[in-house]
Parts: C-alpha cells; sequence; structure tokens
C-alpha cells in the first residue's frame, strides 16, 4: 500500500502501534515495526534512564523505522522528549503540550514528529508548531478521544490542515482501514485492536475479556483520570468514574499513589509534589486523578487485576473476535481493505 504516511515514514502499511503505557514495549514496538508498520513506544511509564535503555533495545529487535511518544502533560515526558532527541528517534508523537521545540530539534537529524490531536483547533496549532502529521483522535477512541466521531472528525481535520491525517478511533480492520482512507486519512492508529494479539504485553486476563465485550460495554467519563476517558465497563471502571465528593479525586489514595510513581520515574517525591502543588488548583486536581488513574490502568494492563484494575479500550473492543498475531492481522486487514475497495468501487460503477 501506498499513501502520504507510508512515504513519510518509510513503512510498508499505513498502520501504526498507539503508544500505550505498560503495552507498546520494546519488543510490542517491534514486532509492529517488522510487520510493516509503524510501531510506537509508551514512554509514559518509563523514567529517563528507562526510556533510553527501551530505545536501544527497539534498535537489536529491529531496523525498521519506529517511534516514541511523550505526553506532555504527565510528570518527567519533558525529559523522556530530550532522550528520545538525543536518541534521535526516527519518529516522536507527542501530546497534551505544546511541541515546537521538539519538532525543531527532531527536524536537525531527519526525525518526523506528529502530534495527537482532538480538534481542529489543536491540530491546527500543532501544523503551525511544526508537526509532520496529525494522530486524529475520535470519541470512539481508547482513553482520550475527543468529542466529535472519527466518522465526522476525520474528513474535518483533513479539510483543515495540508499534513497528513492519520484516524485514531474505532479502527480495528480492513474495512475501518479502507473507511478511513476514503475520509481522506493517509492510514490508522490502532490500540485496542493491537493489545489483543498474541505479541501484546497486555495481561491475558483483560486480552480474553476484551474478546467478550461489545461494542457498547465501554464507558467514559471526566472522573477517572481529570481528562475525559473511555475504558473498558467492569465493576472497577464504574466505581472509578465515580464522581467523587464535589466532584474532587480521592486525594488520600492520590497520595500514595504519587509517591509510587515518583519513584517509578525516579524523581524526589518532595519536588514532584511541589512541582504539581506549583501548577496551580486546576492542574492539581487533575494530577491527583491521573495517580489515581495510573495505579488502576497498571494493575490491569501488567497484573490483570479484575477486582482493582481498569483497562481503557476503545468501543472497537466489540470488533475482536480472536488474538491473531500482529503479522497474520496486518495481511488480514490489508485483504480486507482491497475487498472493500472492490465492493465500494462496483457499488459505485
Amino acid at each position: 500500500m501506498k499513501t502520504r504516511m507510508t512515504e513519510l515514514f518509510g513503512i510498508k502499511y499505513p498502520i501504526m502501534l498507539a503508544g500505550m503505557s505498560w503495552v507498546s514495549t520494546p519488543e510490542m514496538v517491534a514486532t509492529v515495526s517488522n510487520a510493516g508498520g509503524l510501531g510506537i513506544l509508551a514512554t509514559g511509564p518509563l523514567n529517563a534512564k528507562e526510556t533510553r535503555e527501551s530505545i536501544r533495545r527497539v534498535r537489536e529487535l529491529t531496523d525498521k523505522p519506529f517511534g516514541a511518544n511523550a505526553t506532555l502533560l504527565f510528570p518527567g515526558a519533558k525529559e523522556n522528549a530530550q532522550v528520545l532527541l538525543e536518541e534521535e528517534v526516527p519518529v516522536i508523537n507527542f501530546s497534551l503540550g505544546k511541541g515546537d521545540w521538539i519538532a525543531d530539534a527532531a527536524h536537525k537529524y531527519g526525525g518526523k514528529v506528529i502530534a495527537t490531536v482532538v480538534n481542529e483547533q489543536h491540530g491546527l496549532a500543532a501544523q503551525r508548531q511544526g508537526a509532520d502529521g496529525l494522530v486524529v483522535t475520535g470519541h470512539e477512541a481508547a482513553a482520550h478521544g475527543g468529542e466529535a466521531t472519527s466518522l465526522v472528525l476525520i474528513p474535518s481535520m483533513v479539510d483543515a490542515v495540508i499534513i497528513p491525517v492519520i484516524a485514531a478511533g474505532g479502527f480495528a480492520d480492513g474495512r475501518g482501514l479502507a473507511a478511513a482512507l476514503a475520509l481522506g486519512a493517509e492510514g490508522i492508529s490502532m490500540g485496542t485492536r493491537l493489545m489483543a494479539t498474541r505479541e501484546s504485553g497486555l495481561h491475558d486476563n483483560y486480552k480474553k475479556l476484551a474478546l467478550e465485550k461489545g461494542v457498547n460495554d465501554t464507558i467514559y467519563g471526566e472522573y477517572f483520570d481529570g481528562l475525559g476517558c473511555r475504558s473498558l465497563k467492569t465493576p472497577a471502571a464504574i466505581k472509578a468514574y465515580r464522581k467523587g465528593f464535589l466532584g474532587m479525586p480521592n486525594f488520600f489514595a492520590a497520595l500514595d499513589n504519587s509517591r509510587d510513581i515518583a519513584r517509578m520515574l525516579n524523581l524526589p517525591y518532595f519536588k514532584l509534589f511541589i512541582g504539581v502543588l506549583a501548577s496551580g488548583v486546576k492542574n492539581s486536581v487533575m494530577m491527583a486523578y491521573l495517580a489515581n488513574a495510573f495505579k488502576a490502568i497498571s494493575l490491569a494492563t501488567e497484573q490483570g487485576d479484575m477486582t482493582r484494575g481498569v483497562l481503557t479500550v476503545g468501543q472497537a473492543t466489540g470488533l475482536l473476535h480472536d488474538i491473531p498475531a500482529v503479522a497474520d492481522l496486518f495481511e488480514r486487514m490489508v485483504s480486507e481493505a482491497r475487498e472493500a475497495e472492490k465492493k465500494l468501487s462496483a457499488a459505485l460503477a
């Protein structure tokens, strides 16, 4: 297949792995890249040293193009982004922050930069900041999709910007890939579909559960991580998504969980705590939500905890019927996309 996305990154198929914490590991990144897609390393749960080691591990496992993400709102993200630049990662995917400094530095060594956005305003801003492409995330997506659904968000963004658009949210098979191309996108990003593959680092408990759920079996709300997030609908998720007293998170739990985050990111806890407080009341509340959500997601993905864990998935979970190898999935999707093209051509003839 040949699109602006495949040409921009030098890949075989216009399919990108979403950078999912504890799932998009070096091994998963390399698997996707070796299969012809673009693997994206998740750096959210990593400190700077671990990020550097993970990048080098990816390079041991593949000689294909790959990328890594930097969620700039998260603690330690800017330090991780600096490591990505020092290691000259081919593709950097930033979100939830201003990425002009990343684009400027990456372009000096020939790297590409893509921004994850959920609306036209942010898409245009990212384009001005030097992004080479956009991952445009519709409401159907896992975690932080926008308010508009992919069916209308993707073509509206294609009309608004001149850089390539990669569609995210609701894409899990070849029909979805063909639909994204028909909407004007240059390819797709998948998280939910790729987490339910043989090579995925997701715990088997949740791989199996994701297959059992339908398109209506997700939950969306603002009181899980403070950003508006979609997860698999389970008793633990329903509890985690409940509005707290006066709409506030559980600060006592957040204090404990933030200590774990500080240890994980190798940050002095006092420095992290003071930095969050100095960022203002609104941001401090969001950080408390994020600390609690981080813990719940970790319990699901790493430990398979069905009692306390919460797994972020998109509505595409209802389109999952098997747990294939990534390479087999990509070949099947391309075949399905070509069949969809033939059907559409016949209908339009």
